[in-house]
């Protein structure tokens, strides 16, 4: 059996649980400048201060803690530490060098996490998702209001970068490959371009999940794509799952879901939202309770929509266990494949 059966089959007799926000829960720790050099970076030249990725390498015990506190609220799924482990985002911090082994280990810390929580409850095997964001430029918008024609980085610079990411993770030991908090299509159409040229001639690759955000009201991509249209973007790649994340909030991405179950039939579903909108004067940043968000989450599940439910920014453990118990007597969506 593929790993990619493996986790059909499990998607198709229960609804499989993701983890939460993971700056919420660093933001907790209150971490300093100190923290984030470490010893390896004492004496590095510019400021790395909220470069979370970095903390896979300099302070492991943090991640570590965060992550076990997300297989301990019912996590079927954690996702790596690497969000933001591309060169491209890395150049903001003059790290670029350290990218993949920030990506290897990153993956193996999540590895080992998931492995003693299998042993824990064999019953509720728990798998690594590799973490693959944006970065923060875009290959269709200019950053020029004054040239149209303008781009700060190209598709073959992103294919490269994603590449490195890939191999650092592959290295560390993941289960699935997550393209995530997609604002752009064709930054993810270069991360699928990597993933299909790393995984060329691999009989048993890990599945592939996408996610794509939804930015505005209007229901469109940052780069201003309809869910359908960002849907026939990427169906190619034929992955595992397809879905939205992050976003506004479960209450507005109630009918993109719902449009993305009725065109996607073949493919299993994934749902995590923000905390509801951002609030600065909140402790976590973002207002929704655990109860909150767990209960648009059922009613969603009730729907049929999802398969994958779990959280996103301002997410933490409690709402992750508020969701894997109210989603965990609710059958998953069915799919026609997988």
């Amino acid at each position: 059996m593929t790993r990619r059966q493996r986790l059909a089959n499990l998607l198709r007799q229960r609804i499989l649980i993701l983890d939460g926000g993971m700056g919420t829960m660093v933001q907790q720790f209150k971490l300093g400048e100190a923290d984030y050099r470490g010893h390896l970076c004492r004496d590095h030249a510019c400021d790395l201060k909220g470069n979370n990725d970095l903390l896979v390498l300099t302070k492991p015990e943090v991640i570590r803690e965060i992550h076990n506190d997300y297989l301990a609220a019912g996590a079927d799924i954690i996702e790596t530490n690497t969000f933001n482990g591309t060169s491209i985002a890395m150049a903001d911090y003059q790290l670029e060098h350290m990218v993949r082994v920030m990506n290897r280990d990153a993956a193996k810390l999540a590895r080992e996490c998931c492995a003693e929580w299998t042993k824990k409850t064999p019953d509720k095997p728990r798998f690594v998702a590799g973490a693959l964001g944006p970065t923060n430029r875009t290959a269709s918008i200019s950053p020029d209001v004054n040239d149209a024609s303008k781009r700060n980085v190209s598709f073959d610079e992103l294919v490269a970068a994603y590449t490195e990411q890939l191999e650092g993770l592959i290295e560390g030991g993941i289960d699935l490959v997550l393209v995530e908090t997609i604002f752009d299509t064709l930054n993810a159409k270069a991360a699928l371009f990597a993933y299909q040229t790393v995984f060329e001639n691999d009989r048993d690759p890990p599945p592939l999940m996408i996610s794509g955000t939804i930015t505005d009201a209007s229901g469109r991509t940052l780069s201003g794509q309809t869910v359908a249209a960002f849907w026939n973007s990427v169906r190619h790649a034929k992955p595992l799952s397809v879905g939205i994340n992050c976003a506004l909030g479960a209450v507005a991405m109630r009918p993109h879901i719902e449009e993305l179950a009725k065109i996607a039939p073949e493919t299993f579903i994934s749902v995590y939202p923000n905390a509801g909108l951002p609030n600065p004067l909140s402790e976590t940043g973002y207002d929704e309770t655990p109860a909150m968000t767990s209960g648009f989450l059922k009613e969603f599940a009730q729907s049929g929509l999802v398969n994958i439910v779990g959280g996103c920014c301002g997410t933490t453990p409690a709402h992750i266990r508020s969701i894997a118990e109210a989603v965990a007597k609710v059958l998953p969506r069915s799919v026609l494949a997988g």
